[in-house]
Formats: structure tokens, C-alpha cells, sequence
């Protein structure tokens, strides 16, 4: 599932994250696949001290400008700062690494604590209904990290101990058509759609599945579920 969608939706989450974690004044947290800096400047705004590492040198260089207090550095979330660091964040970043457990298992080597968010199965996910109206064809995904138990075995061999698993409902609330259509025709499968079916065609079958979702004045809020994973190293002989 992609992580596209309106401005903002993310505050929701890392805010969960560094409640979930305690992060607070001095508080040294590194968040891998930092972006942008969104999750840095709300843990900076809570006067952390934060680190910042992606593999993108344009979001870097955006980061290190929101978060001018920060560090920020062109690196792989496997190959993390030494640290040491009280949190180690992995946002919305599993998913999107080819070994997840590897990521997991070195910020349990320079972290004290561990987070790692993920998107809730596609049943949880309000956002499946634009994914259904632009490919109702498309192939069932193999199990994905989005399943609790999975996403825990995969901490478990990293060597974290798992001390929560939360959910969070996010809301994703478009103003109006444009705003939710402009960014997803903007995406590959939607393009490839309006190849197959033409622009019209598309716009009309996204409209569609969304209008349940309607809130009354024009917009639409479609609320999606993620998971919050909080987790410790292991101790040596625990």
C-alpha cells in the first residue's frame, strides 16, 4: 500500500510513536528513512535530540532545513550512526527495505528502544477502495509485514524482545474531489489505469468507491489503520 496521501496525514502517527516511546526533552532518537523530517521536527518540538538518516540526499537536505538543530545524513537504515540512542524509529519504512529484520536487528544494536510502524492489513485500510477502483484485478499479496504475528517473528529474529504492538487509526480527510484525486492519478497504477480504461473512466470508478465515504460538505475522510511495534534488545542470556 502506498504511503501517498493528504498533507499531514502523518501527525497522527509519529505522534503515537514518541508517546509510545517517551520521547521528551534530551532524548537522543534516530529515525531511519528519516524523509522529509516530518517525525524529526515533532520529536525536536519535544526538545529531542534527533538524527536523521535516508538513502534520498534531496529529503535529507529537506530535513536538515526543517530541523535545523537535527543531524541528518545520506545513509542505509542498515548502516545506522553508532549511536548509542535512547529511541531508534523506523517509520513506514519496513515495507519498503528488501530485509526488514536486518534494519530491525542493527537499530536494536545502537537503540535502547525500538519502533516500527507499519500499514494494517488492506481489510483495515479504508484507502483498499482506491486501490480496488484503479486495479480490481490485481494479484493477492503474499503475507505481508502488515500481519501482527509476522511483524513480531521478524522482531523476534532481529533478537528485540516485543514489549507492545498498539493500533492506530489514522484519517485520511481530502477537502474535495481535487484534492484526492490530483496526487492518485498522479501515482503508476493509476496511470496505467487511465491507459487501460482512459481518464474519465477512472475518475468516475474512484468517485464511485469513495462516495460512501463522503463527509458532507464535498470531502472525504477514509480512515486507515497502522500498527505501532515498541521493542527492546534482548539481553544476552534473557
Amino acid at each position: 500500500m502506498s504511503d501517498e496521501g493528504p498533507s499531514g496525514w502523518g501527525a497522527p502517527l509519529h505522534e503515537a510513536v514518541l508517546d509510545a516511546t517517551a520521547v521528551g526533552a534530551g532524548t537522543r532518537l534516530l529515525d531511519l528513512g528519516c524523509g522529509t523530517g516530518l517525525l524529526a521536527r515533532a520529536a525536536a518540538g519535544r526538545g529531542a535530540a534527533v538524527t536523521g538518516v535516508d538513502l534520498d540526499d534531496g529529503a535529507v537536505e529537506q530535513a536538515a532545513a526543517a530541523v535545523p538543530e537535527g543531524t541528518f545524513l545520506v545513509r542505509h537504515a542498515q548502516d545506522p550512526p553508532p549511536g548509542p540512542f535512547d529511541v531508534v524509529a523506523a517509520v513506514q519504512l519496513l515495507m519498503h527495505v528488501a530485509d526488514p529484520v536486518a534494519v530491525l536487528h542493527r537499530a536494536g544494536r545502537v537503540g535502547a528502544v525500538v519502533a516500527a510502524t507499519v500499514w494494517g492489513r488492506d481489510s483495515e485500510c479504508d484507502l483498499r477502495v482506491l486501490q480496488e477502483a484503479l486495479a480490481p484485478r490485481r494479484p493477492q499479496r503474499p503475507a505481508a509485514v502488515s500481519e501482527p504475528a509476522r511483524l513480531r517473528a521478524m522482531a523476534e529474529r532481529a533478537g528485540l524482545v516485543v514489549e507492545r504492538l498498539d493500533e492506530v487509526v489514522v484519517p485520511f480527510d481530502y477537502a474535495d474531489e481535487d484534492e484526492l484525486l490530483r496526487p492518485l492519478l498522479a501515482t503508476p497504477v493509476a496511470r496505467a489505469a487511465v491507459q487501460r480504461s482512459g481518464a474519465d473512466a477512472v475518475r468516475d470508478s474512484v468517485l464511485e468507491a469513495v462516495e460512501s465515504f463522503g463527509t458532507g460538505d464535498g470531502g472525504y475522510r477514509l480512515e486507515n489503520l497502522f500498527r505501532v511495534l515498541v521493542a527492546r534488545p534482548r539481553v544476552s542470556g534473557g
